[in-house]
């Protein structure tokens, strides 16, 4: 008889303990309506201080399938995730969060799209039962991400998918200590299957995504893979150089034609020093954040110290 084809699933948690075991329980379910896969579920805890580890070592003493690594301390959402694909020895690997915001049952879906031929399967989110201005936020966000990339990215995706083993190997090889994922999924270049879903709401706690987070990941993207930011400060340079001088000389040549009447006044001069130096800072900050991104890059910090993993 064949060998079953592996299936991996890699699951991030952070204080997840309300959602750790009943997460492990579908996807047990899942792979029960699958016989023709086995699969592991790799939980990745990125230090909580809950009881998210005892729940999840008590899940693996009797659920082999089941494996876990724990973070020394919490390496934050881009780096700890990013760690656990890379573990990962299945046929093909679905990154699948704790608080089901990533609907398990789509997981045959994304199997049979694989079984296609298909190397990325990319589930993108067509609706949210979060809030409508959340929602809004965050399409906004994917739409100005996606025009100032250079590379064609997947609007509306999170990470939630599947991906062949082809695709893991070559993230392997990319030597990037805080990785984009989002972004290196469409950097390598294959096609990708979309699954559109609904996301639901969060089953059970609170978010840990705050707005810290949040905008690591949306400067991340866009340093990562686009440079338009700094042409945008090069050009603004040339056109407010450019308006600086015309305004300056419509200042002289009206002031020689009108010397006894007209008065230049100090107004003007304050609200140009004022905005010139706000479009500086502006431009200086994103100068900043690209500067971060390199050195984080030169320093090759390893993304995550393991404190413990089981069942590997």
């Amino acid at each position: 008889m064949a060998e079953k084809k592996l299936i991996s699933i890699v699951t991030p948690c952070y204080n997840e303990e309300g959602n750790v075991r009943q997460v492990y329980e579908e996807v047990k379910a899942v792979f029960a309506s699958l016989p023709a896969y086995s699969y592991e579920h790799i939980f990745i805890d990125n230090a909580s201080n809950d009881k998210t580890v005892a729940i999840l070592k008590a899940i693996a003493l009797t659920d082999k399938n089941v494996k876990i690594i724990v973070n020394a301390r919490n390496f934050g959402h881009i780096r700890s995730p990013f760690h656990a694909l890379m573990q990962a020895q299945g046929d093909a690997v679905v990154s699948l969060v704790a608080d089901f915001q990533d609907p398990p049952e789509l997981i045959p879906e994304l199997v049979r799209r694989w079984e296609r031929g298909y190397r990325i399967v990319a589930a993108v989110k067509s609706g949210s039962r979060e809030s409508a201005l959340f929602f809004a936020v965050r399409r906004l966000y994917y739409w100005l991400v996606g025009r100032l990339s250079e590379v064609r990215l997947i609007p509306n995706f999170t990470g939630f998918g599947l991906y062949d083993r082809r695709v893991i190997e070559i993230l392997r090889g990319i030597d990037d200590p805080y990785p984009y994922f989002r972004g290196l999924i469409c950097d390598i270049g294959f096609e990708p299957s979309l699954v559109p879903y609904v996301q639901p709401q969060r089953r059970r706690g609170f978010t840990k995504n705050n707005f810290g987070t949040l905008y690591d990941l949306a400067m991340l993207g866009i340093t990562t893979h686009s440079r338009v930011p700094l042409r945008l400060a090069t050009m603004a340079g040339f056109a407010l150089s450019g308006l600086c001088f015309l305004a300056a000389l419509g200042y002289l040549v009206y002031k020689l034609l009108f010397w006894n009447s007209f008065s230049v006044g100090i107004a003007p001069m304050v609200i140009g020093v004022f905005f010139v130096a706000a479009v500086q800072l502006l431009f200086i900050g994103i100068l900043g954040e690209y500067l971060g991104n390199i050195q984080t890059q030169v320093l090759k910090r390893p993304r995550v110290v393991e404190r413990e993993r089981i069942n590997f």
